[in-house]
């Protein structure tokens, strides 16, 4: 992925090496993402589905949250980044990929997606916006409504927190989510054996 415009590597220096073990038995078709920013992983995922075509859906609003200091960084040219990196991605696919950018929050965009009839239709969910411990609940069980049975969800940042003057406020974490949704939905989704910088699983039921 050296081609690409990156600030950032924690994708590709923690998350890629088990993605390479789990997008090729995926098989994937049609793919949703909640979080972009540069578009490191919505370039693997492309050059993964460039190989036989299919449908990838990203959605991010770019714009400045809790956890965001605006300050250092400027969501204008982040933007920019990620939709420069993702033209690169698309034109080196060798099959046609649909690929749509959804800028606006992940709430009423996987709303849209469900009310447009993508329900059970996913057959790989990323969860990696907010770090809010109740927009990544939501993002996550608005996610698995849209992955369909056998499909594969991974949530980010299990174990991120962020340096307050006071200590760790669990609020402020994914971790309380993602332990609530995984606990409420047991039956339904088996966690795959990975390291805890995210959680990998597959829906079984509805």
């Amino acid at each position: 992925m050296s081609q690409y415009e990156f600030t950032g590597f924690w994708f590709q220096q923690s998350a890629q090496k088990n993605w390479d073990q789990l997008i090729p038995k995926i098989q994937c078709k049609k793919i949703l993402e909640i979080g972009a920013y540069e578009g490191a992983a919505s370039c693997y995922l492309i050059e993964a589905l460039g190989k036989a075509g299919g449908e990838i859906h990203c959605i991010d609003p770019w714009e400045g949250g809790p956890d965001f200091d605006e300050k250092d960084l400027d969501i204008e040219v982040i933007e920019r980044r990620f939709d420069k990196n993702v033209a690169l991605a698309l034109e080196k696919a060798d099959k046609d990929i649909h690929f749509v950018k959804h800028k606006e929050r992940s709430d009423l965009a996987l709303s849209k997606l469900m009310a447009e009839g993508h329900q059970s239709s996913f057959d790989f969910v990323y969860v990696d916006g907010s770090h809010l411990a109740v927009n990544v609940l939501l993002d996550a069980i608005l996610g698995f409504k849209l992955l369909k049975v056998g499909g594969y969800m991974v949530l980010d940042d299990y174990l991120w927190s962020e340096k307050l003057p006071y200590g760790k406020d669990p609020l402020r974490c994914p971790k309380i989510a993602i332990d609530s949704f995984t606990n409420v939905f047991f039956r339904k989704i088996n966690i795959i054996s990975a390291p805890l910088y995210q959680i990998y699983l597959n829906k079984v039921s509805e």
